[in-house]
């Protein structure tokens, strides 16, 4: 099983020394399946499936059984060398020790391991029922949810259903993974990670600017598994670090305007203590507000420094994630005679598009009747 996470998680090293760990939007499952089977199960994927001795040996088994009358024929020329394998490796064993807790609007099918929720990850109520999950002792009136309870591994897997308006779906993607982030910032330790679905667009650099606030590393990933021509990366947030003096909180988000709301209002009510303030209303959309003008190019502008302190942009590193010999995203192939289609492990169980699915059945259905 090959999937972004995979991937994404052997690049960057991302579930070496992870206990804690929270998925967002996460119906239907696809990334808590991952991390059930390597979390909680032990299993291994991809280059390290190889480099596993016991997997190591189990490979090789696999290709003697493929070629067996060959090497027989051969002179068993391809016997496997085993001298390295232990003679009797073990199961991985579950880690009781790991606690990961899935959340998303949609319901999401039991899986091992797993703490699913179904809850708004954009409502600040959230955040006690997730230390909870993770903790069940926990009691939010008396623990501090930034300093007691700290994740070290957030991921975020949503996006928006698309509406071909590239525009919109680039804004609202952002809002998603701004909701994700406002989450991620009140569970995360030092040094976590946080990982998440953006759809890069013209002015994307200004968001990578804003994550480099909080995250020492900040890198864009594009797994093999997406196509070449599509706006889908995943951005891949290192070392987390909490600016001073800034206090994570649902009720005051980041990306939503509820700090120029509020900075609004103060100067609104300091503005009716006295006439002489200056009305500054029709620029500010009816709020009175001292504006300070700062102009770009000055005789301060000398220092590049300085320069750099306002620039609001900045580009992050782009990397290809996945083997580049594997199957192309925009290519087509034609599948070999003997291919057998897998089953889902597990189906949705109530997709956003359930209800035109069953319409969809219904006026099928209209249409036989009338034809018979």
């Amino acid at each position: 099983m090959v999937t972004d996470t995979n991937v994404i998680a052997v690049e960057f090293d991302l579930f070496t020394g992870v206990t804690r760990v929270v998925d967002l939007c996460a119906a239907p499952g696809s990334w808590s399946q991952v991390l059930s089977r390597v979390l909680i199960k032990g299993e291994k994927f991809g280059r390290q499936a190889w480099t596993d001795p016991e997997a190591a040996l189990k490979q090789s088994l696999l290709s003697l059984n493929a070629n067996g009358s060959r090497a027989a024929a051969a002179g068993s020329s391809r016997a496997v060398d085993t001298s390295s394998v232990d003679p009797a490796p073990t199961r991985p064993s579950a880690n009781n020790d790991v606690k990961i807790v899935s959340i998303d609007l949609q319901p999401i099918s039991p899986l091992e391991g797993i703490v699913t929720l179904k809850a708004d990850i954009t409502h600040p109520a959230t955040v006690p029922l997730l230390l909870q999950a993770l903790d069940p002792e926990y009691d939010a009136s008396t623990a501090s949810p930034t300093v007691s309870h700290p994740v070290d591994l957030v991921l975020s897997d949503g996006a928006p259903d698309v509406t071909g308006l590239h525009d919109l779906d680039i804004y609202v993607q952002s809002q998603l993974l701004f909701a994700a982030l406002n989450l991620a910032l009140c569970v995360l330790k030092p040094g976590g990670a946080f990982v998440a679905k953006i759809f890069r667009g013209k002015n994307v650099d200004v968001l990578y600017a804003q994550l480099k606030v909080f995250f020492r590393r900040v890198v864009v990933a594009k797994p093999r598994s997406s196509r070449a021509s599509s706006v889908e990366a995943f951005i891949v947030c290192l070392g987390f670090q909490m600016p001073a003096g800034f206090t994570p909180s649902l009720e005051t988000p980041l990306g939503t305007g509820a700090v120029l709301n509020e900075a609004a209002a103060k100067a609104a009510a300091a503005g009716s203590e006295g006439d002489d303030a200056p009305d500054n209303s029709e620029a500010t959309g009816g709020q009175a507000m001292d504006i300070e003008t700062v102009e770009f190019g000055s005789a301060d502008d000398d220092n590049g420094e300085a320069r750099a302190e306002r620039e609001a942009r900045w580009i992050a590193p782009f990397i290809a994630c996945g083997d580049l010999s594997s199957w192309d995203s925009d290519a087509s192939y034609r599948l070999p005679e003997d291919y057998v289609s897998l089953n889902p492990v597990q189906p949705p169980t109530a997709p956003p598009y359930k209800t035109a699915l069953e319409n969809k059945r219904q006026r099928g259905q209209g249409i036989a009747s009338g034809v018979h």
